[in-house]
């Protein structure tokens, strides 16, 4: 059993939650995070960077001058690499970066990156969050209060425009539906703050018999 601290709608510590350490695996695979981590930052890349090699670059084909007697190199075309406004010898070439994760890895490491956070201390646990009025103040003064001075990424049990409206101009907050949450995103931010609703479902889907998103 692991103890998260418990902190009440104003930021006040209110105790403890137990949360078993065997519904998260009990083991904390560091290569699966790792390979799932470059895999993400990969499906991330664009990978638009083109350049026209000289079979590609528009321009005449024909010779530019005569291949002697003219007193200067032989060339054979104006689109050689050699020339300006030629085509690129080596260049980087549209490509695609995206791997597949599967739903068994994609789990697995979401377990992995809670457990590791829990073991390491850096989860909370949100007694219940008011979304009004929803003031972005309101939610600067509770992350100040429960004592977060880095990266923060709070999950709520499902989408909320408001709870967006009051994080969204706070540039070391970021908000997830926790059945939206991923390994990656656990483990870029520093601390993880779980509403206590958002917590029962991650238990409950963990449970014996529970469904796992």
């Amino acid at each position: 059993m692991v103890d998260l601290p418990l902190f009440d709608k104003e930021g006040r510590s209110a105790g403890t939650v137990p949360v078993d350490e065997r519904l998260f695996g009990e083991k904390v695979r560091r290569k699966l995070l790792h390979q799932v981590v470059i895999i993400h930052e990969a499906n991330q890349r664009e990978g638009n960077a083109h350049t026209k090699t000289r079979g590609e670059v528009e321009g005449s084909t024909r010779k530019p001058w005569p291949q002697k007697h003219t007193g200067m190199a032989r060339a054979g075309t104006i689109r050689s690499p050699l020339w300006r406004h030629g085509g690129v010898v080596f260049g980087p070439r549209r490509r695609e970066y995206r791997r597949k994760i599967t739903d068994s890895m994609r789990r697995t490491a979401l377990d992995s990156a809670l457990l590791g956070k829990m073991r390491d201390r850096e989860v909370s646990v949100l007694e219940s969050l008011d979304p009004e009025p929803p003031k972005t103040r309101r939610l600067a003064a509770l992350i100040k209060s429960i004592g977060f001075t880095r990266t923060v990424l709070l999950a709520i049990p499902s989408y909320d425009e408001r709870v967006w409206k009051m994080a969204r101009n706070l540039p070391d907050l970021s908000v997830r539906p926790v059945r939206e949450l991923n390994a990656y995103d656990v483990l870029r931010h520093k601390d993880l703050l779980l509403t206590r609703a958002a917590l029962d479902v991650l238990v409950a889907e963990r449970s014996a018999g529970g469904r796992r998103p």
